[in-house]
């Protein structure tokens, strides 16, 4: 019998390229990794750095432009994959080689039932059938805490949330028992309360089985709070490599440090702190250095830097570092506060409003909002319409109520299906409200967008999510901009041209953008068009609907210290709407929770992180992934079976889910708002001086596992 490999993976001097036009580009270049089995390694960084590029080479599976250069390895178990042809690969993706994608729900066929997918799988690796089969799919199941799972595997994929889907495609890929599993950002598109509930599935699932996983994010938080150990790629090749407490606490590559402190942590405010970002862009693949990759973005560059490709050296304590000045600038490469600024070369000062700290809360209200609702009808069913029943509506926004001062920020945050984006389409007028009012700046506001002034639009923007919808493709970024210009502030064409230039530069894009179309820009290039173009009517109130959950932590770094910027020189408030609780907590000066159509707390942005706060807003802060190894957290586990906005709870909304439930008053009775000194509001049957002794020494509860 041979003897066993020492690693589970075991990959050296990997090149992969892929052909474009008539030229083979080397996207990923000297890569090497060894995954010993239980080991959970971390593949970090931004987008185009080449990680998914990695996960395809390690499952051999490029797509047909696609190849692996000769003169590098990849061993599985001792196996030549790279030997392998696509008949033994098949063999070896059907149990032995799993792979776990982002967006479940396009990885799941949207036209067969749940049960017989998961069959399908099963089927493959070991060729079970029947009952037998069956049952080790409920159990799998069971396994991956989804409730009822004879019914789930009854229902199509559109039929599950987000995180129930998710949660199948771990039971797909784990039911076979596999060695090595590739799992390439699967929790990003998630709520923080689901992603929690993932990586603990992932943890324990992975301890019982003693799996190898590679686990690919740009999430620095998810990384630092689940792998043992982390590779931190950039434009193709390895940065540096380290055991991840080692990572964290002292990078020796000055990107893993840009990664690093581009993170908003749990406390951190505007108000005095300005997030490090990494200015700048990748190489282009058809133009790469002949020096260091990272040296044009890097702040300690010297001419060695930018002429010498620095090789990928061995240092104490199993690390690898790809930098020419690692050793003397170690001592400087620590990610705290200070030392950020200084290595950004960061010596603009910090504009008066964050060294202040939160705005003066006897500023003018801008908006006050009045037991606003949105209620969507639903078409009643054949049996319905014949008994002349009349379902009940969808009740999205409830009776909420909120205000928000002049330059002040307002955090909105909840996880998906909460009525956040349906209120702030509401108040934007995209969707006209059912109910209640809505005043800016002391004026009743139109209900549709189509009834309102120019004057009520132009003082109203909204920053959207995703700026590749909400950009014109046919429009370059100086004409995406000069439209509002003409239409709301009245400028000539040639003052707007004008105009459009220095709102370019001030959301730090040079000139020559403005003749670029979407489809030339970056992501976070377009999310800086998006908000210029935002601001181009001068508005009082700017909607910002998740405007960073898509980017890198960098890019996101950069957009968080625009907004901050801009809204220190415009004095303009924003409603920010995000399920990143860092994010908001860094951004706002108010945070408002919301949950199933109301709000359940409102209060100052400081006192989010501090008890009390609302059993709800508890498991969501207990959720949140912090950026630091040492950083540990007994998560609330929330199950994912939130009740339907149609059929709503008695009593408390949230009491079918609450680990914090006193007893049958939370069941029938609507809980009251309960408010302390400072104004911070909870709408809960729990006195808050007796959350606050709660929270302070928890008995945490995981709730419905």
């Amino acid at each position: 019998m041979p003897a066993k490999a020492p690693y589970l993976l075991d990959v050296d001097k990997l090149t992969i390229s892929y052909r474009v036009g008539k030229r083979w580009l080397r996207a990923v270049r000297d890569f090497r990794l060894q995954l010993k089995a239980g080991e959970i390694i971390g593949l970090v960084g931004e987008s185009g750095c080449g990680k998914s590029t990695v996960a395809l080479a390690l499952m051999h599976y490029l797509a047909s432009n696609g190849r692996v250069e000769s003169g590098g390895a990849l061993h599985f178990a001792g196996e030549d994959l790279l030997a392998k042809s696509n008949a033994d690969m098949r063999r070896l993706w059907a149990k032995r080689i799993k792979f776990v994608p982002q967006n479940a729900a396009a990885a799941l066929n949207p036209s067969i039932r749940i049960g017989r997918q998961v069959l399908e799988a099963l089927q493959a690796a070991d060729g079970a059938e029947g009952a037998v089969a069956y049952e080790s799919m409920i159990d799998m199941f069971h396994q991956v805490n989804l409730v009822d799972p004879e019914r789930v595997a009854e229902r199509y994929p559109h039929e599950l949330s987000g995180g129930m889907q998710q949660r199948v495609a771990i039971a797909m890929a784990l039911i076979s028992n596999p060695e090595l599993l590739i799992m390439d950002e699967p929790t990003t598109g998630l709520d923080v309360t689901t992603e929690a509930v993932i990586l603990e599935l992932v943890r324990e699932l992975i301890a019982q089985r003693d799996t190898g996983v590679i686990y690919i994010s740009h999430n620095l938080g998810v990384v630092a709070q689940l792998c043992q150990r982390v590779v931190v790629l950039y434009a193709g090749e390895i940065m540096e490599e380290a055991e991840v407490h080692d990572l964290f606490e002292q990078p020796r590559h000055p990107y893993t440090l840009g990664l690093i402190g581009s993170v908003p942590k749990p406390g951190d405010s505007k108000h005095g702190l300005r997030l490090q970002s990494i200015s700048g862009n990748p190489p282009s693949l058809t133009r790469l250095p002949g020096g260091c990759v990272y040296a044009d973005r890097c702040p300690l560059a010297v001419d060695i830097c930018r002429s010498d490709k620095p090789p990928l050296e061995s240092l104490p304590g199993d690390r690898l570092v790809r930098c020419h000045r690692w050793e003397e600038a170690a001592p400087t490469l620590n990610p705290s506060p200070i030392k950020r600024e200084e290595l950004q070369g960061a010596n603009t000062p910090l504009p008066s409003s964050w060294e202040k700290g939160p705005g003066d809360g006897g500023a003018a209200t801008l908006m006050r909002v009045t037991d606003l609702s949105k209620r969507f009808p639903v078409a009643p069913t054949l049996r319905e319409a014949v008994q002349g029943i009349e379902p009940s509506p969808i009740r999205a926004v409830d009776g909420v109520d909120l205000q928000l001062r002049a330059g002040q920020t307002l955090g909105l945050v909840g996880e998906s299906g909460s009525g956040k984006t349906t209120l702030a389409r509401v108040i934007i007028g995209l969707q006209e409200r059912s109910g209640g009012k809505l005043e800016l700046l002391g004026l009743d506001v139109r209900n549709s967008v189509r009834e309102r002034s120019e004057d009520v639009l132009s003082k109203l923007q909204m920053v959207f999510q995703n700026p590749q919808n909400s950009l014109n493709p046919y429009l370059s970024a100086r004409q995406a901009i000069r439209r509002p210009l003409i239409k709301l502030r009245g400028l000539t064409p040639d003052d707007a041209d004008a105009e459009a230039l220095k709102l370019l530069d001030r959301v730090n894009l040079r000139a020559e953008y403005a003749e670029r179309y979407p489809d030339e820009l970056s992501g976070g290039e377009k999310q800086r068009v998006a908000i210029a173009r935002a601001f181009a009517s001068e508005p009082d109130l700017i909607i910002c609907d998740e405007p960073v959950s898509a980017l890198d932590v960098s890019v996101q770094a950069a957009v968080l210290n625009l907004l901050a910027q801009l809204q220190e020189e415009h004095d303009s408030a924003y409603l920010f709407i995000s399920h990143n609780l860092s994010v908001v907590g860094y951004l706002a000066d108010t945070i408002a929770v919301m949950y199933l159509g109301q709000l359940f707390e409102v209060g100052a942005a400081r006192d989010l992180f501090q008890p009390p706060y609302h059993p709800y807003t508890e498991a969501l802060v207990s959720a949140i992934p912090v950026a630091d190894p040492k950083h540990k957290t007994e998560r609330i586990l929330l199950s994912d079976n939130l009740p339907s906005a149609q059929n709503l709870p008695s009593g408390c909304r949230f009491h079918t889910r609450c680990p914090r439930k006193i007893g049958e008053i939370c069941e029938t009775d609507a809980p009251p708002w309960r408010e302390d000194e400072a104004g911070h509001q909870i709408r809960c049957h729990i006195p808050l001086d007796e959350l606050e002794i709660m929270q302070r020494d928890p008995v945490l509860t995981k709730g419905d596992e």
